[in-house]
């Protein structure tokens, strides 16, 4: 940002910026720049809109050179503010933590279907690999009779989860759980609903993945295998005798996934196995039920 005897407008900071990250490779510059200047100023994005001509601070340039600096380098935008918006709600994120996609709504809207047909007042949800919590929290969110457990194997997402449950005011409807899939339960827990967004990249195309996931996110919340379906099959091991009868059992996975998934839910032994297209009319979601 040029020098310190110009005066830098939020219309002028917000014109350099969407040019700079134009250079250094983002999608989306206008949406990035907005919501990191935002973040500078400690205001809410619409607020950017009504004080175009205001002159920034010394202090708020400061603090936007910096994440412009670091978003130039990939950090991505969610790590540098601390958030990411995902089914109209806010998750916290950081370091270490999976950033919640648009695509995995799919996956919260098939569960919450599914809960509508389970046929019991008081559904159990079980929201595996959870990451930020962000399955989980918004299904407690917008199903108010659910109980949720969520579990992830590391720390940090468990405790940004937990987090995320306090600051949606579902903490004492959300369990978060540190382990290894089914292994933080009690033998005899069972669930109407399991829903997962598992690792799924296979090992290959972890190389070939941008450089903001593949350098900043972490691996073990991304890299399924040699075919991406090495937790998914972990989990098919367990998980009919983790529902009741009839339960139902749902998953995120890539287009290319569907069929050999849908594959591996018919050798386990459920039913009504079928596929969902998320928002871009691509199968997203797989989904089948225990017998009754």
């Amino acid at each position: 940002m040029a020098s310190e005897t110009t005066e830098w407008t939020v219309r002028r900071v917000l014109d350099w910026t969407i040019g700079y990250l134009k250079e250094h490779g983002s999608e989306s510059p206008r949406l990035e720049a907005e919501v990191l200047l935002a973040h500078a100023c400690g205001w809410p994005r619409i607020k950017l809109y009504t004080h175009f001509e205001d002159a920034l601070s010394p202090d708020v340039r400061s603090r936007m050179r910096e994440l412009v600096k670091r978003r130039g380098a990939r950090e991505p935008v969610a790590y540098l503010v601390g958030y990411r918006e995902f089914f109209s709600l806010k998750f916290e994120v950081g370091p270490g933590v999976f950033i919640p996609r648009p695509e995995t709504e799919t996956l919260v809207l098939e569960s919450l279907e599914a809960l509508k047909t389970c046929g019991h007042q008081n559904p159990r949800v079980l929201d595996l690999c959870t990451g930020s919590g962000a399955v989980g929290v918004s299904i407690a969110v917008n199903s108010r009779s659910a109980s949720v457990i969520c579990i992830d194997q590391n720390d940090a997402p468990a405790a940004f989860a937990a987090k995320n449950a306090e600051n949606h005011s579902v903490a004492e409807r959300v369990t978060v759980l540190q382990g290894d899939l089914f292994e933080p339960l009690a033998a005899d827990a069972t669930f109407h609903v399991i829903a997962c967004n598992p690792p799924y990249v296979t090992t290959p195309e972890i190389e070939r993945l941008d450089a903001d996931v593949k350098s900043y996110e972490p691996h073990a919340a991304l890299d399924g295998g040699p075919d991406g379906l090495d937790v998914l099959r972990r989990i098919m091991q367990e998980a009919s005798s983790r529902l009741v009868p009839g339960g139902a059992i749902l998953f995120e996975l890539s287009p290319e996934q569907g069929e050999p998934a849908q594959q591996i839910l018919r050798e386990a032994g459920f039913t009504d196995v079928s596929a969902v297209k998320d928002l871009f009319g691509v199968v997203r979601v797989i989904k089948g039920r225990r017998s009754a």
